[in-house]
């Protein structure tokens, strides 16, 4: 067991302060930030050419070294050595919170180890930003990040979640997002959710609704910029049909459990589809084997 006490430690070495920067907006910065970043040693960037915009905007002058996901092993035992010499490094990503869908979890891991101090500045997050104004029940959330990007991957990590109830909260680029609308429609059925977009700028955008109605504005629309999508937990009647008898069968069993009792194919194509609270010509085209046959 290891006891911090941040502003209580009188040990030769440094600190680590994890600085999160402005997700668009420049005002987003707080003013303790920019005093960590202009009394800072050490600024490790994942980014130096956008981290040296941010600091050149506010007139901050100072070392600025490289550390992302790529060099991280090799920049971060070199900052641990800044760090034992008693220096103080600040610690920043392109844009928000450190560690959060960026680099900055193993240099976090490195400090612990070596008994110096982590301290984490709070500031502008994208994921708790965009749940706050979703509309969506916010607590419980989980938060999940960027999905896979391989097809099988992203819904086996999606069918993994569909029975949370809690807020789901994810990550998307703009050239992969009708794709994992479709995943998440296939997974977890026509929730409620909400789609953020270039949050904090110009064009910040909340596009709110049922998962249907938000793919059929990303078809029409070809939205850009980078995506956050909160989507709504299952519901406890949710749970419950899925408790129901067919629960655990594919589409093609839960037809096919039907027209064995006799009714014609469909027939139980629409039963099957009013059970699962899925459009019947989605069911027609599994079961004939135009799309996957999901259970």
């Amino acid at each position: 067991m290891k006891i911090q006490k941040s502003f209580q430690t009188d040990g030769p070495g440094g600190k680590l302060y994890l600085v999160p920067t402005p997700i668009g907006n420049l005002e987003d910065i707080t003013l303790r930030a920019l005093r960590v970043l202009k009394e800072a040693d050490v600024i490790a960037a994942e980014d130096t050419r956008v981290t040296m915009k941010l600091l050149n905007h506010f007139q901050i002058s100072g070392t600025v070294v490289s550390y992302h996901e790529h060099n991280k092993n090799q920049a971060g035992k070199q900052l641990l050595k800044f760090l034992k010499e008693g220096k103080e490094v600040a610690l920043v990503c392109d844009a928000g919170t450190p560690g959060i869908s960026d680099p900055g979890y193993e240099m976090v891991e490195l400090c612990i180890e070596a008994d110096i101090p982590v301290i984490a500045l709070p500031g502008a997050n994208a994921a708790l930003t965009a749940l706050t104004a979703s509309g969506i029940l916010p607590q419980p959330f989980y938060f999940y990040g960027f999905l896979p990007r391989k097809q099988k991957e992203k819904r086996e990590v999606l069918e993994g979640l569909a029975r949370l109830p809690a807020a789901l909260v994810f990550y998307e680029a703009p050239h992969r997002l009708k794709e994992t609308l479709a995943a998440i429609r296939e997974c977890f059925g026509d929730r409620r959710m909400t789609v953020a977009r270039e949050l904090t700028k110009r064009f910040e955008e909340y596009v709110r609704g049922r998962v249907a109605e938000i793919a059929e504005w990303a078809e029409k629309n070809e939205p850009k910029g980078e995506f956050c999508l909160i989507v709504e937990g299952q519901a406890e009647s949710d749970k419950a049909e899925e408790d129901a008898w067919w629960a655990e069968l594919t589409v093609t069993e839960h037809v096919n459990r039907y027209a064995d009792e006799g009714l014609p194919l469909m027939e139980a194509i629409k039963k099957a589809a009013k059970d699962r609270k899925r459009p019947k010509r989605e069911i027609y085209k599994i079961y004939h084997g135009q799309k996957d046959d999901l259970s």
